[in-house]
């Protein structure tokens, strides 16, 4: 099972990848764990990679792609994955392609959430993060079960991204509306495309999921 979430952010993609992993037993694969781990690890492609940020300039697409490809070759990759945060932009997704077919694999479903931007902004500005395990939560559509203790682990540390505000999400919307959206177009014409209402409850939105997954 190899999929793809897509939608802007705060669609619910990071808390419904994790129910998949906890379901499925596939890794989310996040291309920014992949870099920091391909760095620390000292791979060819992340020496590559820590070089360019080094420099103070953004790591290029043929890094990326490398990075990804390196990844899923991973032994627990074999029974699947879910790509998370990649592709972004209509090149990116025409290399998955080509990374996958190299592999004699294939993209098993994409899977699209949609939600109202206004929900969109009012999701991101309200979420919050475990300080210790990285658990996520929301000022009012997922609070821990005790107030001020994270579900998970224990602790009453939690932190917020400095970017979660209503003007940086707004302007994060337009980017992804530039250059993400139109992949919805791009997995729709393959014949991938999967879409689920992310404006339900979450377990609403996991329900469906499951409902799209099962019938693979």
């Amino acid at each position: 099972m190899r999929l793809i979430l897509l939608g802007p952010p705060g669609a619910g993609k990071g808390t419904q990848a994790q129910r998949i992993v906890e379901t499925y037993g596939i890794p989310q694969l996040s291309t920014g764990d992949m870099l920091r781990a391909a760095v620390v690890q000292q791979t060819e492609v992340g020496k590559r990679a820590k070089a360019v940020m080094d420099a103070g300039k953004l790591v290029s697409d043929e890094i990326v792609n490398a990075i990804v490809s390196e990844r899923i070759d991973q032994p627990d990759c074999a029974e699947g994955f879910i790509l998370d945060g990649f592709p972004r932009t209509l090149i990116q997704a025409d290399a998955t392609e080509s990374i996958l077919s190299a592999k004699g694999m294939d993209l098993s479903v994409v899977i699209e959430l949609r939600v109202n931007d206004d929900v969109l902004v009012d999701r991101v500005a309200g979420r919050y993060t475990c300080a210790n395990c990285g658990a996520g939560y929301h000022d009012t559509n997922l609070k821990p079960k005790v107030e001020g203790v994270c579900d998970k682990c224990g602790s009453t540390q939690f932190k917020r991204r400095a970017d979660d505000n209503p003007e940086t999400v707004r302007t994060r919307l337009q980017s992804y509306y530039k250059d993400t959206s139109p992949l919805i177009g791009y997995y729709y014409a393959k014949g991938k495309l999967k879409t689920v209402d992310g404006m339900a409850d979450i377990d609403k939105v996991t329900a469906d999921i499951k409902a799209i997954l099962s019938g693979l």
